[in-house]
């Protein structure tokens, strides 16, 4: 990647001794299971998404950035917090009572963590959480505390959560026939309310999470579908729902721009998990695994930050290793708020290579937990089985059971596609990464009693 000189300045500048009303907007859009292959800037081109491409093209595209779990509730845990999902005792997607005991699992993310949003309203920012939330409430779960407790001012939220918005909410489920807002309509409906909250707290720091729920199944593009239940994981319908999201994407980055604020809003573009079903892996760009799995495609995902004022667009990242552990860390750095201290943080700051200023080649280990017991749903395709613990240290990625079966070691530059086990070329190494990961894996993880 290319970087210009004007920008080497830029941290120095934003401190905090920054005023409110210097700092930008902040909006995390968090796409629900969309492939790093779903979209036009990143694929071959199967399918187009020129306004989310616009996005890119305007800002700056990373291609080995990470989620921190394969599937949606750890995925969201940890970028709240800053920290493995594991350690908070999360570590899939949370359900009733009885499903979460069997995956040793707590029930939702506890308010003592460390809190994004609330670090932010500590400097000025006015806090929005806008869709999906999926990090505690539903089903049999009533007592998960209110979204509020986390940090934000404002919220609507889906099924899944404390307190789901009525209109999107008719029946007991997560969509039903019944909803006011249609499903294909929940992205356009999240894009007005967050066009909504930023035109109401114009002249002060906007902090949003714009969570949508697509790209998630079922795929029900208009009325019609909702009967046609062998369409909802079809190619057709996810085309069609796909080229509905991008639209509204475009229409958000729209209205930004209408309303003044598009200049100095830092947007940030990404996925919470890998792509399922993958369509013989179009959806992963050729990448090994999908959700629910810890190989490359459950969880390298696509990831594009624009802030117009002060990030040079067109660029392409291909060095720097990001996580969403690092996006706490990183837009603390960038706002000047403090982090929470007491707290063993997974992330790092990497707040200059996402702004552009340079490759940062990073400190920490990136690690995983998935699949531990036969509770999780993993897929039946061996293919798709990783080992339920992973970790990346520069270039490798090692995978491996807590009980020392399935060692795997890919180089993962070289061989992005894992195709190439190399444990019995570099056993030294093996021996430091799996020791560390077990380890890991016995002394920090919160289980469930």
């Amino acid at each position: 990647m290319v970087f210009n000189k004007m920008y080497l300045g830029l941290l120095g500048a934003v401190s905090t001794s920054l005023q409110a009303a210097e700092r930008p907007n902040i909006v995390i859009i968090y796409t629900d299971d969309m492939g790093i292959g779903d979209l036009s800037c990143y694929n071959s081109g199967w399918v187009m998404t020129p306004n989310i491409d616009r996005l890119a093209a305007n800002g700056l595209k990373f291609n080995h950035y990470y989620t921190a779990s394969p599937v949606s509730s750890p995925s969201r845990v940890s970028l709240t917090t800053g920290m493995f999902p594991t350690e908070w005792g999360v570590n899939t997607f949370l359900h009733d009572r009885k499903g979460n005991a069997n995956c040793e699992q707590l029930d939702y993310l506890d308010t003592s963590a460390p809190s994004m949003a609330r670090t932010l309203k500590e400097v000025g920012y006015s806090t929005a959480h806008i869709g999906k939330w999926h990090m505690g409430g539903g089903r049999d779960v009533d007592d998960a505390p209110q979204i509020p407790r986390y940090g934000f001012d404002e919220y609507v939220s889906t099924y899944e959560s404390p307190d789901p918005d009525k209109l999107i909410t008719a029946s007991n489920w997560i969509w039903s026939k019944q909803d006011s807002i249609k499903r294909w309509e929940r992205t356009g409906y999240f894009v007005d309310k967050a066009l909504d909250f930023l035109s109401r707290h114009k002249g002060t720091p906007c902090f949003v999470n714009l969570w949508p729920d697509d790209m998630h199944d079922p795929w029900i593009p208009q009325t019609k579908f909702f009967d046609n239940k062998k369409s909802w994981t079809s190619k057709p319908n996810f085309v069609a729902v796909l080229q509905e999201y991008d639209r509204q994407i475009g229409r958000f980055i729209a209205g930004l721009e209408k309303l003044g604020m598009l200049e100095n809003t830092l947007i940030i573009f990404t996925s919470d998990n890998g792509a399922l079903p993958t369509f013989e892996q179009v959806r992963t760009n050729g990448l090994r695994g999908s959700k629910v799995s810890l190989y490359e495609g459950g969880v390298r995902m696509p990831f594009i930050i624009s802030w117009p004022k002060k990030i040079k667009g067109g660029e392409i990242e291909n060095e720097s290793v990001l996580s969403s552990v690092d996006l706490y860390p990183s837009l603390c750095a960038i706002t000047g708020a403090k982090m929470p201290k007491g707290f063993n943080y997974s992330g790092e700051d990497m707040s200059k290579a996402l702004l552009g200023v340079k490759e940062l080649r990073r400190h920490k280990d990136l690690m995983w937990d998935f699949g531990r017991n036969r509770f999780f749903g993993r897929p039946h395709q061996l293919h798709h089985q990783s080992p339920h613990l992973a970790i990346r240290r520069g270039d490798y990625k090692l995978l491996i059971n807590s009980d020392r079966s399935r060692l795997e070691l890919y180089d993962v530059k070289k061989d992005p596609n894992e195709t190439t086990n190399i444990a019995d070329k570099y056993p030294e190494l093996c021996k430091q990464l799996s020791d560390k990961v077990i380890n890991w894996y016995f002394t920090k993880r919160k289980v469930r009693q």
